[in-house]
Protein backbone atom coordinates (compact mmCIF):
# COMPACT_ATOMS: atom_id res chain seq x y z
CA UNK A 1 0.00 0.00 0.00
CA UNK A 2 2.81 2.24 0.42
CA UNK A 3 4.67 1.83 -2.69
CA UNK A 4 1.39 2.68 -4.30
CA UNK A 5 0.67 5.92 -2.40
CA UNK A 6 4.46 6.67 -3.21
CA UNK A 7 4.08 6.13 -7.19
CA UNK A 8 0.65 8.21 -6.86
CA UNK A 9 2.72 11.01 -5.14
CA UNK A 10 5.60 10.97 -7.68
CA UNK A 11 3.36 11.34 -10.14
CA UNK A 12 1.47 13.91 -8.93
CA UNK A 13 5.20 15.71 -8.75
CA UNK A 14 5.24 15.21 -12.25
CA UNK A 15 2.56 16.52 -13.30
CA UNK A 16 3.11 19.97 -11.29
CA UNK A 17 6.43 20.13 -13.02
CA UNK A 18 5.45 19.93 -16.59
CA UNK A 19 2.10 22.15 -15.74
CA UNK A 20 5.03 24.77 -14.85
CA UNK A 21 7.07 24.45 -17.39
CA UNK A 22 3.89 23.96 -20.52
CA UNK A 23 5.65 26.31 -22.58
CA UNK A 24 8.57 24.10 -22.76
CA UNK A 25 12.20 25.28 -22.57
CA UNK A 26 13.68 28.29 -24.12
CA UNK A 27 14.70 27.78 -27.53
CA UNK A 28 17.30 30.02 -28.21
CA UNK A 29 20.56 30.38 -26.61
CA UNK A 30 20.83 29.25 -22.17
CA UNK A 31 20.15 32.66 -20.22
CA UNK A 32 22.32 30.94 -17.66
CA UNK A 33 25.69 31.87 -18.24
CA UNK A 34 27.39 28.16 -17.78
CA UNK A 35 29.17 27.12 -20.41
CA UNK A 36 27.75 23.58 -21.60
CA UNK A 37 30.11 23.52 -24.41
CA UNK A 38 33.12 22.49 -22.01
CA UNK A 39 30.33 20.05 -20.44
CA UNK A 40 30.43 18.40 -23.85
CA UNK A 41 33.48 18.40 -24.46
CA UNK A 42 34.84 16.73 -21.04
CA UNK A 43 32.17 14.00 -21.51
CA UNK A 44 32.64 13.52 -24.96
CA UNK A 45 36.57 13.61 -25.25
CA UNK A 46 36.95 11.99 -21.70
CA UNK A 47 33.99 9.71 -20.87
CA UNK A 48 31.76 9.18 -24.30
CA UNK A 49 34.75 7.91 -26.67
CA UNK A 50 37.13 6.23 -24.55
CA UNK A 51 34.28 3.89 -22.92
CA UNK A 52 33.25 3.47 -26.47
CA UNK A 53 37.06 2.40 -27.32
CA UNK A 54 37.33 0.18 -24.09
CA UNK A 55 34.14 -1.99 -25.13
CA UNK A 56 35.42 -2.26 -29.02
CA UNK A 57 38.84 -3.64 -27.63
CA UNK A 58 36.61 -6.12 -25.69
CA UNK A 59 34.54 -6.68 -28.27
CA UNK A 60 37.78 -7.83 -31.03
CA UNK A 61 39.30 -10.17 -28.27
CA UNK A 62 35.20 -11.81 -27.89
CA UNK A 63 34.91 -11.97 -31.75
CA UNK A 64 38.69 -13.49 -32.26
CA UNK A 65 37.89 -15.86 -29.43
CA UNK A 66 34.54 -16.88 -30.85
CA UNK A 67 36.49 -17.37 -34.21
CA UNK A 68 39.15 -19.73 -32.41
CA UNK A 69 36.10 -21.80 -30.37
CA UNK A 70 34.10 -22.72 -33.69
CA UNK A 71 37.13 -23.67 -35.55
CA UNK A 72 38.18 -25.83 -32.99
CA UNK A 73 35.37 -26.08 -30.27
CA UNK A 74 36.45 -28.00 -26.67
CA UNK A 75 36.59 -26.62 -23.17
CA UNK A 76 39.21 -24.63 -23.02
CA UNK A 77 38.22 -22.45 -26.44
CA UNK A 78 34.80 -22.17 -24.40
CA UNK A 79 36.75 -20.85 -21.69
CA UNK A 80 38.20 -18.21 -23.50
CA UNK A 81 34.82 -17.17 -24.55
CA UNK A 82 33.02 -16.59 -21.66
CA UNK A 83 36.12 -14.63 -19.80
CA UNK A 84 36.21 -12.12 -22.98
CA UNK A 85 32.07 -12.63 -23.00
CA UNK A 86 32.48 -11.40 -19.40
CA UNK A 87 34.85 -8.44 -19.90
CA UNK A 88 32.68 -7.20 -22.44
CA UNK A 89 29.21 -7.19 -20.99
CA UNK A 90 31.26 -5.60 -18.35
CA UNK A 91 32.63 -2.64 -20.48
CA UNK A 92 28.92 -2.19 -22.01
CA UNK A 93 27.55 -1.16 -18.95
CA UNK A 94 29.77 1.67 -19.40
CA UNK A 95 28.43 2.79 -22.30
CA UNK A 96 24.78 2.00 -22.81
CA UNK A 97 23.39 5.51 -21.78
CA UNK A 98 25.09 7.14 -24.92
CA UNK A 99 22.20 6.23 -26.97
CA UNK A 100 22.89 9.19 -29.35
CA UNK A 101 24.20 10.29 -32.66
CA UNK A 102 25.11 7.36 -34.49
CA UNK A 103 24.46 4.91 -31.67
CA UNK A 104 20.61 6.14 -31.67
CA UNK A 105 20.86 6.17 -35.37
CA UNK A 106 21.98 1.94 -35.69
CA UNK A 107 19.58 1.71 -32.46
CA UNK A 108 22.81 0.05 -30.66
CA UNK A 109 21.22 -1.37 -27.56
CA UNK A 110 18.50 -3.61 -29.79
CA UNK A 111 21.62 -5.29 -31.26
CA UNK A 112 23.78 -5.49 -27.63
CA UNK A 113 20.98 -6.21 -24.10
CA UNK A 114 17.74 -6.49 -24.77
CA UNK A 115 16.79 -9.16 -21.86
CA UNK A 116 15.63 -11.43 -21.36
CA UNK A 117 16.55 -13.52 -24.60
CA UNK A 118 13.94 -15.35 -26.38
CA UNK A 119 15.47 -19.20 -26.94
CA UNK A 120 13.13 -19.83 -29.40
CA UNK A 121 13.70 -17.51 -31.34
CA UNK A 122 17.46 -18.06 -31.11
CA UNK A 123 16.85 -21.76 -31.79
CA UNK A 124 14.62 -20.88 -34.84
CA UNK A 125 17.01 -18.51 -36.17
CA UNK A 126 19.74 -21.20 -35.73
CA UNK A 127 18.36 -23.71 -37.50
CA UNK A 128 16.90 -21.86 -40.51
CA UNK A 129 20.06 -20.27 -40.97
CA UNK A 130 18.52 -17.11 -42.29
CA UNK A 131 17.61 -13.95 -39.55
CA UNK A 132 17.39 -10.36 -39.69
CA UNK A 133 19.17 -8.50 -36.91
CA UNK A 134 17.48 -5.35 -37.52
CA UNK A 135 13.90 -6.65 -37.47
CA UNK A 136 12.25 -6.10 -34.27
CA UNK A 137 11.67 -9.95 -34.03
CA UNK A 138 15.31 -10.03 -33.35
CA UNK A 139 15.99 -7.57 -30.60
CA UNK A 140 15.70 -10.12 -28.22
CA UNK A 141 17.22 -12.72 -29.91
CA UNK A 142 20.88 -11.08 -30.27
CA UNK A 143 23.44 -9.69 -28.30
CA UNK A 144 24.95 -10.42 -25.00
CA UNK A 145 21.66 -12.13 -24.20
CA UNK A 146 22.35 -14.52 -26.63
CA UNK A 147 25.57 -15.68 -26.38
CA UNK A 148 25.17 -15.81 -22.57
CA UNK A 149 22.43 -18.56 -23.70
CA UNK A 150 24.80 -20.04 -26.21
CA UNK A 151 28.00 -19.98 -23.98
CA UNK A 152 26.09 -21.16 -21.17
CA UNK A 153 22.74 -22.02 -21.15
CA UNK A 154 22.87 -24.56 -24.21
CA UNK A 155 24.04 -27.25 -22.39
CA UNK A 156 23.92 -28.77 -18.81
CA UNK A 157 27.71 -28.29 -18.56
CA UNK A 158 31.16 -27.67 -20.91
CA UNK A 159 31.34 -30.54 -22.45
CA UNK A 160 27.13 -30.43 -23.44
CA UNK A 161 27.64 -26.61 -24.40
CA UNK A 162 31.01 -28.18 -27.11
CA UNK A 163 28.60 -31.07 -28.14
CA UNK A 164 26.20 -28.25 -29.60
CA UNK A 165 29.10 -26.88 -31.46
CA UNK A 166 30.70 -30.23 -32.48
CA UNK A 167 28.13 -33.33 -32.61
CA UNK A 168 24.80 -31.54 -33.11
CA UNK A 169 22.88 -31.63 -36.20
CA UNK A 170 22.64 -27.80 -36.03
CA UNK A 171 26.36 -27.37 -35.03
CA UNK A 172 27.25 -25.69 -37.86
CA UNK A 173 24.09 -22.95 -37.50
CA UNK A 174 25.40 -22.67 -33.43
CA UNK A 175 29.01 -21.45 -34.89
CA UNK A 176 27.55 -18.94 -38.02
CA UNK A 177 25.00 -17.93 -35.18
CA UNK A 178 27.65 -16.99 -32.57
CA UNK A 179 30.15 -15.68 -34.65
CA UNK A 180 27.28 -13.39 -36.91
CA UNK A 181 26.64 -12.01 -33.66
CA UNK A 182 29.77 -11.01 -32.53
CA UNK A 183 30.36 -9.22 -35.78
CA UNK A 184 27.48 -7.35 -35.82
CA UNK A 185 28.49 -5.84 -32.37
CA UNK A 186 32.08 -5.02 -33.45
CA UNK A 187 30.97 -3.83 -36.60
CA UNK A 188 27.79 -1.54 -34.58
CA UNK A 189 30.57 -0.36 -32.18
CA UNK A 190 33.01 0.51 -35.02
CA UNK A 191 30.62 2.72 -36.66
CA UNK A 192 30.05 4.66 -33.81
CA UNK A 193 33.53 5.31 -32.90
CA UNK A 194 34.38 6.59 -36.18
CA UNK A 195 31.33 8.25 -36.13
CA UNK A 196 32.53 10.23 -33.33
CA UNK A 197 36.45 10.71 -34.25
CA UNK A 198 35.28 12.28 -37.62
CA UNK A 199 32.34 14.98 -37.67
CA UNK A 200 30.13 13.60 -35.11
CA UNK A 201 32.24 15.19 -32.21
CA UNK A 202 32.87 18.70 -32.71
CA UNK A 203 28.94 18.65 -33.45
CA UNK A 204 27.91 17.28 -30.16
CA UNK A 205 30.29 20.01 -28.25
CA UNK A 206 29.58 22.92 -30.50
CA UNK A 207 25.38 21.86 -30.40
CA UNK A 208 25.01 23.71 -26.75
CA UNK A 209 21.37 25.79 -27.72
CA UNK A 210 18.26 25.08 -25.13
CA UNK A 211 16.07 23.09 -28.02
CA UNK A 212 14.75 19.42 -27.93
CA UNK A 213 17.27 18.47 -30.28
CA UNK A 214 20.41 19.85 -28.75
CA UNK A 215 23.06 17.63 -27.59
CA UNK A 216 22.81 18.63 -24.25
CA UNK A 217 19.18 18.17 -24.08
CA UNK A 218 19.63 14.88 -25.44
CA UNK A 219 22.20 13.76 -22.85
CA UNK A 220 20.35 14.72 -20.19
CA UNK A 221 17.27 12.25 -21.20
CA UNK A 222 19.15 9.96 -22.75
CA UNK A 223 21.02 9.68 -18.82
CA UNK A 224 17.78 10.12 -16.94
CA UNK A 225 16.24 7.24 -19.46
CA UNK A 226 19.26 5.04 -18.78
CA UNK A 227 19.02 5.56 -14.68
CA UNK A 228 15.16 5.17 -14.82
CA UNK A 229 14.36 2.36 -17.28
CA UNK A 230 17.29 0.56 -17.91
CA UNK A 231 19.16 0.53 -14.87
CA UNK A 232 16.29 0.96 -12.14
CA UNK A 233 13.83 -1.18 -14.08
CA UNK A 234 15.46 -3.58 -15.85
CA UNK A 235 17.97 -4.50 -13.77
CA UNK A 236 15.94 -4.74 -10.54
CA UNK A 237 12.53 -3.29 -10.63
CA UNK A 238 11.56 -5.79 -13.15
CA UNK A 239 13.16 -8.77 -11.77
CA UNK A 240 11.78 -7.60 -8.43
CA UNK A 241 8.00 -7.39 -9.08
CA UNK A 242 7.76 -3.93 -8.96
CA UNK A 243 5.81 -3.61 -12.04
CA UNK A 244 3.44 -6.99 -12.32
CA UNK A 245 1.68 -9.58 -9.79
CA UNK A 246 4.20 -11.29 -9.17
CA UNK A 247 8.27 -11.30 -9.05
CA UNK A 248 9.86 -12.44 -11.99
CA UNK A 249 13.56 -13.67 -11.22
CA UNK A 250 13.42 -15.09 -14.53
CA UNK A 251 14.30 -11.61 -16.12
CA UNK A 252 17.29 -10.61 -14.16
CA UNK A 253 20.71 -9.52 -17.04
CA UNK A 254 22.71 -12.40 -17.37
CA UNK A 255 20.62 -14.98 -16.31
CA UNK A 256 22.53 -18.00 -17.56
CA UNK A 257 25.39 -16.29 -15.71
CA UNK A 258 23.05 -14.99 -12.89
CA UNK A 259 26.42 -14.47 -10.49
CA UNK A 260 26.72 -11.65 -12.81
CA UNK A 261 23.91 -9.81 -12.27
CA UNK A 262 24.30 -8.13 -9.28
CA UNK A 263 28.14 -6.79 -10.67
CA UNK A 264 26.09 -5.82 -13.93
CA UNK A 265 24.08 -3.42 -11.71
CA UNK A 266 26.48 -2.01 -10.09
CA UNK A 267 28.87 -1.27 -12.68
CA UNK A 268 25.65 0.00 -14.69
CA UNK A 269 25.04 2.78 -11.28
CA UNK A 270 29.25 3.49 -11.04
CA UNK A 271 28.67 4.97 -14.80
CA UNK A 272 25.98 6.99 -13.82
CA UNK A 273 27.86 8.17 -10.49
CA UNK A 274 30.79 8.88 -12.74
CA UNK A 275 29.13 10.60 -15.88
CA UNK A 276 26.98 12.88 -13.29
CA UNK A 277 30.42 14.46 -11.71
CA UNK A 278 32.40 14.53 -15.19
CA UNK A 279 35.06 11.64 -14.01
CA UNK A 280 37.37 10.77 -16.86
CA UNK A 281 36.71 7.11 -18.06
CA UNK A 282 39.51 5.06 -16.40
CA UNK A 283 40.62 8.11 -14.48
CA UNK A 284 40.91 9.75 -11.53
CA UNK A 285 40.24 13.66 -12.90
CA UNK A 286 37.13 15.78 -13.51
CA UNK A 287 36.40 18.53 -15.80
CA UNK A 288 32.57 19.86 -16.25
CA UNK A 289 29.42 17.47 -15.76
CA UNK A 290 25.69 17.85 -14.52
CA UNK A 291 26.75 18.25 -10.70
CA UNK A 292 29.04 21.35 -11.89
CA UNK A 293 26.30 23.13 -14.40
CA UNK A 294 24.11 22.53 -10.78
CA UNK A 295 26.71 24.02 -8.82
CA UNK A 296 26.48 27.24 -11.07
CA UNK A 297 23.04 27.37 -10.70
CA UNK A 298 23.19 27.47 -7.30
CA UNK A 299 21.92 24.43 -6.76
CA UNK A 300 24.82 22.68 -5.21
CA UNK A 301 22.45 20.87 -2.54
CA UNK A 302 20.75 19.32 -5.17
CA UNK A 303 24.12 17.93 -6.66
CA UNK A 304 24.92 16.90 -3.38
CA UNK A 305 21.38 14.78 -2.42
CA UNK A 306 21.77 13.06 -5.89
CA UNK A 307 25.03 12.00 -5.35
CA UNK A 308 24.13 11.02 -1.61
CA UNK A 309 20.94 8.95 -3.24
CA UNK A 310 23.27 7.27 -5.96
CA UNK A 311 25.38 5.75 -2.69
CA UNK A 312 22.67 4.81 -0.50
CA UNK A 313 21.48 3.08 -3.66
CA UNK A 314 24.64 1.36 -4.50
CA UNK A 315 25.11 0.25 -0.73
CA UNK A 316 21.61 -1.11 -0.75
CA UNK A 317 22.92 -2.94 -4.22
CA UNK A 318 26.19 -4.24 -2.37
CA UNK A 319 23.57 -6.42 0.01
CA UNK A 320 22.65 -8.32 -2.45
CA UNK A 321 23.24 -11.91 -3.16
CA UNK A 322 25.46 -11.77 -6.20
CA UNK A 323 23.04 -13.46 -8.16
CA UNK A 324 19.88 -11.89 -8.27
CA UNK A 325 17.63 -14.56 -9.37
CA UNK A 326 18.52 -16.24 -5.87
CA UNK A 327 18.05 -12.98 -4.21
CA UNK A 328 14.35 -12.58 -5.90
CA UNK A 329 13.60 -16.09 -4.70
CA UNK A 330 15.37 -15.95 -1.12
CA UNK A 331 14.46 -12.25 -0.05
CA UNK A 332 12.62 -10.45 -2.59
CA UNK A 333 12.10 -7.66 -0.02
CA UNK A 334 15.38 -6.79 -0.23
CA UNK A 335 15.84 -6.68 -3.67
CA UNK A 336 12.74 -4.60 -3.24
CA UNK A 337 14.65 -2.11 -0.96
CA UNK A 338 17.26 -1.68 -3.64
CA UNK A 339 14.79 -0.43 -5.99
CA UNK A 340 12.80 1.82 -3.77
CA UNK A 341 16.85 3.72 -2.83
CA UNK A 342 17.11 4.08 -6.61
CA UNK A 343 13.68 5.37 -7.37
CA UNK A 344 14.62 7.78 -4.65
CA UNK A 345 16.81 9.61 -7.23
CA UNK A 346 14.04 9.69 -10.08
CA UNK A 347 12.22 12.49 -9.12
CA UNK A 348 15.95 14.15 -7.65
CA UNK A 349 16.85 13.77 -11.46
CA UNK A 350 13.35 13.93 -13.55
CA UNK A 351 11.92 16.86 -11.37
CA UNK A 352 14.09 19.12 -9.74
CA UNK A 353 17.38 18.45 -12.09
CA UNK A 354 15.21 18.65 -15.10
CA UNK A 355 13.78 21.86 -14.34
CA UNK A 356 16.75 23.36 -12.85
CA UNK A 357 17.90 23.18 -16.33
CA UNK A 358 15.65 24.11 -17.92
CA UNK A 359 14.85 20.94 -19.98
CA UNK A 360 11.59 19.06 -20.62
CA UNK A 361 11.39 15.15 -20.98
CA UNK A 362 11.47 13.81 -24.06
CA UNK A 363 10.94 9.76 -23.91
CA UNK A 364 7.64 8.59 -22.93
CA UNK A 365 6.95 6.92 -19.18
CA UNK A 366 4.92 4.38 -19.44
CA UNK A 367 5.75 1.63 -16.33
CA UNK A 368 3.83 3.74 -13.81
CA UNK A 369 6.17 5.36 -11.97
Amino acid sequence: MLRKYSILFISFLLIIACSDDSQGPDTGNNSDNFDRGALLRNVADNIIIPAFKDLHDELILLDGNARGFTQNPNTLSLGQVKTYFYRSYKAWQQVSMFDIGKAEELQFVNHFNIFPVTVADVESNVTSGTYDFNSPNNHDAQGFPAIDYLIFGIGADENAVVAKFTTDSNADGYKKYLTDITKLMVDTISDIIQDWESSYRDEFVASTTNTATSALNKLVNDFIFYYEKRLRANKIGIPAGVFSNTPLPEKVEAFYKKENSKEFALEGLLAVQNFFTGKAFNGTTTGESFKTYLVSLDKASLASDIENQFNLAKTQIETLDDNFFDQVNSNNTEMLKAYDELQKAVVLLKVDMLQAFNVSVDFVDADGD
